[in-house]
């Protein structure tokens, strides 16, 4: 294969030409790497090179200006803008600078494509006075400020161009319109120099202007990359742009047209996978370069071309360990870089402008890799301490004070970096992210295996950092967090962190556009979506469609030229192409193959293999998990036991057994996050330790309506203590945990104002235990070891005689909860039977230890269902009949005795595995 470039310099070679002496014009600076490769493989002694050039560095030294980045012209636009606009009518900068980039992108285009300014904005202000949304014959203020916007964008434009050309400055736009009217004094004072413009396709006006003008006076050549299949045809995007150069420009009435060849034409292998989200893409590409680097070692001519940027970190990650040698051109996004979510975390916290943090910010950001090795001194990990004590204490939101409260002193100086206030002010907060990465690069050392790559990250946002002080302190338009996290972030949008590698050797990785001019043997194009590739429509302009067609503006079909012509031009000498798309739907982006897909297939012209590829998904089957019981899990079963199993072990290994493993045998607890609401377990204990405090008192005695109705004077008290000794420092004043604070005092009243009925009534209530923490021994012929049983009753009393095991439930519980037909059906079925296990549990320790004659009745009080009453356990003989006995006899017991060590027996048998149970 002869690539475009070289054929170019073997041409100009024939031609005579001095080539050193030749002024080189590409559409990218990428590609003059390559011109200056094929040069040096076409002389055979060495020659200085000649001069190369971008199209943009070319016309910036025809204009004589220098080119404002993006961001300083944003400011000087903003300069304009105050010039312009009375004080009491200018938008804050955070506010400008939201729509001033579109308008600057605007500009730029008016500009290139030398637009009338006047006509176009005049224009667009009587369009916005015809479409206003008032409906009143008097314009309101704001309707009137609407359309004065739209009047003064022409001013807006004279005075921003006017101040920047004396400075011998200018934005793009500005930059090429400046050099069209230099372009006479250029050629008069450089007449000695000869221009080779090659590889351009889609010029604007002005780039069309002084190319022309370059040619008519014989200081220039131009060759063109086109193929007769799609200059030829009339309607074929491809070749739009260059028909209308060969047709209009004066030149190609008297010169040869350079060139239109035919490669595309010939046999290629063209293969169309289809491939679900970037991701499968990624790994697509993977094995396609793990074929080729098989059958050929040297991938110097293979090219993967990545029609989205966020593809670059997948794909890199894909690449076969056996390709050793890659070069990627198009740079990482600085915003992918992790440093970049760190910044942003800072900026989410500052901008609100506060002393005070939520905890989960504060723990997103102190143990965010990039600063996690700040909290690890030789003494220990100061972060878990941390962590741990938030935890513990329920501190929903903290201050930089109480953080290093919490903190080592060690770590005081981070914490400050991080959380002391910005004050909503920019510079002091410049200075802290600044010093934030001297702190990090000072904590770099050089065990870490990609120490470099870190550096260079820091020394990236450092750069950043500066960059946006320098615009601080000359413009004095950042006022706020808001408005510097605004610029922040658009310079962050644009930074890319580059690779270096060798350019002309390996796995050559681009975008669409660094592919210009470029050819290789075979191409990789992932994300050819509609969407993607062409882009489609975009509404990211002032100018509306037809204004734009008017002033011979250019929109989203020129735009979709431009890229068909670039898909195009990098098939046409390739002889493998693999394009590749998602298959998978998505709501903003589509998952329709693009229409060069389909044009492809239509065009006949090439066998296309098509094919839909989808991930092997291997099928799983659902097995349940089983442990075996080593003699590490007997002797800790042999502990649990002598320690003695509680009811609410019991049931946890009704419900699922390996849940048992794991937090009787393993120790492994469900984490405890800080409670940002009060939760339902510490609303339950709250309830059971303010009954406790009422009710211990009168352990063997007579309740009285007097007694009960001074207890409700404590109960506001009694629920604020127990509230802070479990909550600790959550506050629960205001919002949600106030109203479970109140319920929580509502659902104690209502128990007590029960209790006064009951006794009000004639019955008669006397207290025989509260909280009664008990332990009994259990007998077993087939277990070696001793087994207890523990458990702590809330309560036990006598009601008009009748003894009666209580436990307190403060969610809601019904009577068919604490009834039961068959025995066995009680170790069985957690989500029926849990409570009525549990109930007889306890009245089964209690008759055990003689606390108690039968019979007895043993039930639940629901606060949640407190109008039930007293939900008794009960002894169903069918499942619908309504016959149930609600006494506990010995027979009861001793009937729930046989099931209870049955389960105990089961827990303990060594031949016996753990095995998970299947949860709805």
């Amino acid at each position: 294969m002869s690539s475009f470039i070289k054929s170019v310099l073997i041409d100009l070679k024939q031609k005579d030409n001095n080539l050193e002496d030749l002024y080189f014009i590409l559409p990218s600076k990428r590609a003059g790497v390559f011109l200056k490769h094929h040069l040096s493989t076409l002389i055979q002694k060495p020659i200085f090179a000649p001069h190369i050039l971008s199209i943009e560095e070319f016309v910036e030294e025809i204009s004589g200006l220098k080119t404002l980045s993006n961001t300083d012209t944003l400011f000087q636009l903003y300069n304009a803008y105050v010039e312009v606009t009375p004080k009491e009518s200018r938008e804050p900068f955070e506010v400008f600078s939201n729509w001033a980039q579109i308008l600057i992108q605007d500009f730029n285009e008016i500009d290139r494509y030398l637009g009338n300014q006047e006509t176009i904005f005049d224009y667009l202000h009587a369009i916005k006075e015809l479409d206003h949304w008032s409906l009143e014959t008097e314009p309101t203020n704001l309707v009137k400020s609407y359309l004065k916007f739209w009047k003064q964008l022409k001013t807006y434009y004279q005075v921003f161009s006017d101040n920047l050309l004396k400075n011998k400055q200018g934005y793009q736009g500005l930059v090429y319109r400046e050099a069209v009217e230099n372009l006479e004094a250029y050629i008069e004072n450089n007449t000695n120099k000869n221009h080779v413009f090659l590889g351009f396709n889609a010029l604007n006006t002005c780039e069309s202007l002084i190319i022309q003008g370059l040619l008519q006076n014989g200081s220039a050549n131009i060759y063109w990359d086109a193929d007769e299949s799609y200059l030829n045809d009339d309607i074929h995007d491809a070749g739009l742009f260059i028909r209308q150069h060969k047709a209009k420009w004066n030149y190609f009435k008297k010169q040869p047209f350079n060139w239109a060849t035919s490669y595309y034409s010939q046999k290629k292998n063209i293969q169309v996978v289809g491939v679900p989200k970037l991701v499968g893409q990624a790994k697509y590409i993977g094995q396609i370069l793990e074929k080729i680097g098989v059958e050929n070692n040297d991938l110097k001519n293979t090219a993967v071309v990545l029609g989205e940027e966020n593809l670059l970190i997948p794909v890199l990650n894909s690449i076969p360990k056996e390709i050793s040698q890659i070069n990627v051109t198009m740079g990482l996004p600085l915003k992918f870089v992790p440093l970049a979510s760190l910044f942003d975390l800072l900026f989410s916290i500052h901008k609100k402008n506060t002393n005070t943090y939520y905890f989960r910010e504060v723990i997103d950001l102190i143990s965010h890799p990039s600063i996690y090795s700040l909290f690890e001194t030789d003494d220990g990990n100061y972060l878990n301490a941390i962590s741990s004590h938030i935890q513990k204490n329920n501190l929903v939101h903290l201050s930089s004070a109480e953080l290093k409260k919490i903190a080592h002193k060690d770590v005081h100086g981070i914490i400050d970096l991080m959380f002391s206030s910005w004050q909503n002010n920019p510079k002091k907060a410049l200075n802290h992210c600044s010093n934030l990465i001297y702190l990090i690069k000072d904590s770099i050392n050089d065990t870490m295996s990609n120490k470099g790559l870190e550096l260079e990250y820091l020394y990236r946002f450092h750069a950043l950092f500066n960059q946006l002080t320098d615009l601080n302190t000359n413009y004095h338009y950042l006022n706020s967090i808001e408005s510097l996290y605004r610029i922040y972030n658009d310079v962050l949008q644009n930074e890319t962190l580059d690779f270096k590698g060798e350019p002309l050797e390996g796995l050559q990785i681009m975008g669409m556009l660094e592919s210009r001019v470029l050819d290789f043997e075979t191409v990789i194009i992932s994300s050819v979506n509609e969407g993607i590739l062409p882009s489609g429509k975009t509404n990211n302009s002032f100018i509306p469609f037809d204004v734009k067609l008017q002033n011979k503006l250019p929109t989203y079909k020129e735009k979709d030229a431009v890229y068909t012509y670039h898909f195009y031009r990098l098939i046409q000498r390739a002889k493998n192409v693999y394009i590749l798309y998602n298959t998978e739907i998505d709501a903003l982006k589509g998952g329709e193959k693009s229409r060069f897909i389909t044009q492809l297939e239509v065009e006949g012209i090439h066998n296309i293999n098509h094919t839909i590829v989808s991930p092997d998904v291997p099928i799983i089957e659902n097995s349940l998990k089983k442990i075996s019981k080593t003699k590490a899990i007997i002797s800790k079963l042999e502990d649990l036991s002598n320690y003695g199993f509680s009811p609410s072990s019991l049931t946890n290994y009704i419900r699922n057994p390996l849940d048992f493993y794991y937090e009787k045998i393993l120790g492994i607890k469900e984490f405890e996050d800080v409670e940002e609401n009060i939760a339902a377990n510490t609303l339950g204990s709250v309830i059971h330790n303010t009954l406790e405090d009422f009710y211990k008192p009168f352990v063997g005695k007579m309740l009285t309506v007097d007694v009960l109705k001074t207890f409700k004077s404590k109960i506001r008290n009694s629920v604020t203590h127990h509230f802070k000794a479990l909550y600790k420092d959550g506050n629960f004043s205001s919002g949600k945990n106030l109203i479970i604070f109140e319920i929580a005092q509502r659902y104690i009243s209502n128990f007590i104002n029960s209790e006064i009925e009951q006794l009000e009534a004639g019955n008669q209530i006397k207290i025989l235990a509260i909280e009664a923490d008990e332990k009994i021994e259990l007998i077993f012929d087939n277990i070696p070891y001793a087994v207890h049983l523990t458990g702590k009753v809330d309560r036990i009393d006598q009601f008009n005689g009748v003894t009666r095991v209580i436990d307190y439930k403060s969610g809601k519980v019904d009577q068919g909860k604490v009834e039961i037909v068959d025995w066995e059906d009680l170790t069985t079925d957690y989500e029926k039977y849990s409570k009525s296990f549990q109930v007889l549990c306890y009245a089964y320790m209690m008759h055990k230890k003689k606390l108690i004659d039968l019979p007895i009745e043993a039930g639940i009080i629901s606060f949640k269902n407190l109008n039930s009453g007293f939900l008794k356990f009960g002894k169903k003989e069918s499942t619908y009949s309504r016959n149930k006995n609600q006494l506990i006899s010995e027979e009861t017991l001793n009937n729930f005795e046989v099931e209870l060590k049955k389960l105990i027996t089961e827990i303990c048998n060594p031949n016996i595995d753990f095995i998970e149970k299947e949860l709805d």
